[in-house]
C-alpha cells in the first residue's frame, strides 16, 4: 500500500523516526537546521520522524554525524522493515532503486519484477514452494505493482532491460498470459526513459553467461549491484566487482538486438501465440 507517493508505514519505521526526532530536539536543532547539515530538505527530515518515508543509507550517514556519531541510528536501520510483499534480503535493494538515477537489469531466468504483469506474477505464484495463500500472492501483487511506477514516476531515471529471448518463449502462464506480457513490455518499451533489449536465443557469444546483472547509480554517482539467487540475495558495493559487472553489462548491450529488432522480435512472437 501506498500512501502520497510514498510506502506505507511500519513499527519500525515510526520508531526509527521517533528516535531521529529525540536526537535532533536533544540537540536543539530545528528540522530546517537539521536537514541543512544532512543535506535533505526539511519535508525529507519530517517525513522520515514520522514514519512515512524509508530513511536511505545516505539520509542514515549522515544524520550519524549531526547527531553525535553514537552509531545508534546506523545500527537501528539495519531493523527497518519496508515495503510488505517484499522478501527481507530484497528491500535494501528496492530501496535503492527508488532514488536511483541509473539502473541496469540482466534477466536470464524470469522477467523482471518491473515489467511484470498481474497474470505473469499468480503463474510463478502457482509454483511457489512452499504454496502461498491467496493473501500472500495479493500482498507481493500490491508491493510489485509499487515498484512498477518508479518507471512513470521517475522520468529522469535511465532504464535498460537485457531480457533473453528464451523467457517469453517458455510462456509461462499459458498463450494468453505471454500475450498481455509481451503487450505489457512493448508499452514500458515506449517510454522514452526506458530501453528494452532482448537477447537471442541462438547467439555464439555471450557476456552474460554467468548469471543475472542489476546494477544502480545513485544520485552521487555511486554504484551497487545486487545477486540474488535461492531465498538469499546479496549488495554488492566491491569497485572490482562492479567495474567487471559494469563492463559485462556494456558488452550484452552491444550482443543484444537493437532497441528496433527486439520490439519486432517481440511483435512477432506476440502474432505467433
Amino acid at each position: 500500500m501506498v500512501v502520497d507517493g510514498e510506502p506505507e508505514s511500519s513499527d519500525s519505521m515510526r520508531t526509527f523516526g521517533a528516535v531521529v526526532q529525540a536526537l535532533r530536539v536533544h540537540h536543539g536543532l530545528s528540522r530546517d537546521e537539521f536537514g541543512s547539515r544532512v543535506g535533505f530538505s526539511k519535508h525529507t527530515v519530517a517525513s522520515v520522524e514520522l514514519g512515512r518515508r524509508m530513511p536511505d543509507e545516505d539520509f542514515v550517514e549522515a544524520a550519524e554525524g549531526a547527531l553525535g556519531n553514537t552509531g545508534a541510528l546506523r545500527r537501528a536501520s539495519g531493523f527497518l522493515e519496508r515495503q510488505p510483499g517484499l522478501a527481507a534480503w530484497f528491500r535494501r535493494w528496492a530501496l535503492l532503486e527508488r532514488t536511483a538515477i541509473t539502473l541496469y537489469t540482466y534477466e536470464c531466468r524470469m522477467i523482471p519484477g518491473l515489467l511484470q504483469t498481474e497474470g505473469y506474477l499468480r503463474a510463478l505464484s502457482a509454483d511457489q514452494l512452499p504454496p502461498m495463500d491467496d493473501a500472500q500472492i495479493e500482498e507481493l501483487w500490491a508491493a510489485r505493482a509499487d515498484r512498477q511506477r518508479l518507471l512513470h514516476e521517475r522520468p529522469n531515471t535511465a532504464f535498460s532491460f537485457i531480457l533473453e529471448e528464451h523467457l517469453f518463449l517458455r510462456r509461462t502462464g499459458g498463450a494468453e498470459v505471454t500475450r498481455d506480457l509481451i503487450d505489457h513490455v512493448l508499452t514500458i518499451a515506449k517510454l522514452r526513459n526506458v530501453e528494452v533489449q532482448v537477447m537471442p536465443l541462438v547467439k555464439e557469444s555471450h557476456a552474460g553467461l554467468q548469471g543475472p546483472i542489476r546494477l544502480a547509480e545513485t544520485p552521487k554517482h555511486k554504484w551497487f549491484g545486487y545477486n540474488e539467487g535461492q531465498e538469499s540475495g546479496q549488495l554488492i558495493t566491491d569497485p572490482k566487482v562492479l567495474s567487471v559487472l559494469q563492463a559485462r553489462y556494456a558488452r550484452m548491450r552491444s550482443q543484444a538486438l537493437t532497441l528496433e529488432d527486439s520490439v519486432s522480435l517481440l511483435q512477432r512472437m506476440r502474432g505467433n501465440l
